[in-house]
């Protein structure tokens, strides 16, 4: 499918490509930002002095990090393993416990060593005020529900958006990606609309999504769901509607649910209502009742490092930004089973993004 546009002859494959790049270079501070917290927390010294490599318990209680933020350990020390920083290796192979080992790099972050490289980390990396404000977080027990942004700024991420300035720029943000993903979607993923009439986008904001849908496929009727203060004063067509509402309410039913990057945003727990809400929309619509999400799986191009990379930046932006993540196969199933479906199915690749369907 060529994409016209400006685009060239550049395929839908090729600009997902493109964009993971971009991304990449975009996220890149997020290397620094775990750095910057890995030497606050003093890691590579609690590394060095326990003799051996710690396992993820063993590192977090030597941290004195909230039990209930232990996964985030996980999390970043993932990421820095990935950059080289920290490697992964066996403790006792008869139990296959594995722990964490300096590499080279991170012996220079040892603070006692001669030739430490900590005064200048800790000068170079005062910019990053969001890994200065994630060691922090970690040890702070009075909320776990809030995020590193809403400890930085007093309110969380959403309402900080909410002034008109911020809320223009994330929607623009939001209907460019929409624009390359639908067209991806139809180019790749088209026949995931077989025998749909009927489809809800949520968190669809401004229609871009929903648009592509409906001039792609012109037995479907779209309806584009999201926050009122969002869709307030937009005009739909004869196929193409919009509803102010609250998905952790009610979601209008419909053949289908449409969840375009929604679900990184938010903590297992409200993944689970969002599903829920989702499954209660599509139950009674037979055997075409079904979700159709469009997020990352960690680890889908294990043989792509950059793209790995960048799927770990995105779960690090994620947790500071909203306490969100992005998770791999075996937890997107927990939360399919957690919420109440049968069964779901990895359509394709989209990008560093898949098409997930999950039945009710």
């Amino acid at each position: 499918m060529n994409l016209g546009n400006g685009h060239g002859d550049a395929t839908a494959s090729e600009l997902l490509r493109a964009q993971a790049h971009i991304w990449n270079h975009i996220y890149s501070f997020i290397n620094s930002m775990c750095l910057n917290c890995a030497i606050e927390l003093g890691i590579p010294d609690l590394i060095h002095n326990h003799g051996r490599p710690m396992t993820l318990l063993e590192l977090v209680s030597a941290l004195h990090i909230q039990p209930t933020k232990a996964h985030c350990i996980h999390r970043l020390m993932r990421t820095l393993v990935h950059s080289g920083f920290f490697e992964v290796r066996d403790i006792e192979e008869a139990d296959r416990q594995t722990g964490y080992a300096l590499t080279c790099v991170s012996r220079l972050l040892v603070k006692h060593n001669p030739l430490s490289l900590v005064p200048l980390a800790l000068f170079a990396l005062k910019p990053f005020s969001t890994g200065q404000w994630l060691s922090a977080w970690l040890g702070d027990g009075e909320d776990v529900h809030s995020s590193t942004f809403e400890m930085a700024h007093g309110v969380p991420a959403w309402d900080a958006w909410r002034n008109p300035k911020a809320n223009c720029l994330f929607n623009e943000v939001m209907a460019s990606d929409s624009s390359l993903i639908a067209k991806a979607v139809v180019d790749t993923c088209g026949g995931v609309f077989e025998g749909l009439s009927s489809v809800v986008d949520v968190g669809g904001g401004t229609g871009t999504m929903g648009k592509a849908i409906t001039e792609a496929f012109p037995h479907l009727e779209c309806t584009v769901f999201d926050q009122p203060h969002v869709v307030d004063g937009l005009v739909g067509s004869e196929r193409l509607k919009f509803v102010g509402g609250d998905m952790f309410v009610e979601i209008s039913p419909a053949d289908a649910i449409i969840l375009k990057w929604i679900l990184h945003d938010w903590s297992d727990e409200k993944c689970i209502e969002i599903l829920k809400r989702c499954k209660e929309a599509v139950s009674g619509r037979g055997k075409f009742g079904k979700v159709i999400m469009i997020d990352m799986v960690v680890g889908n191009q294990t043989e792509d490092h950059t793209s790995t990379q960048t799927q770990l930046f995105f779960d690090m932006l994620m947790m500071v930004t909203f306490n969100g993540k992005e998770r791999d196969e075996k937890e997107w199933k927990k939360l399919f089973v957690d919420a109440g479906f049968s069964g779901y199915k990895i359509v394709s690749h989209l990008g560093l993004r898949s098409l997930i369907e999950i039945y009710p």
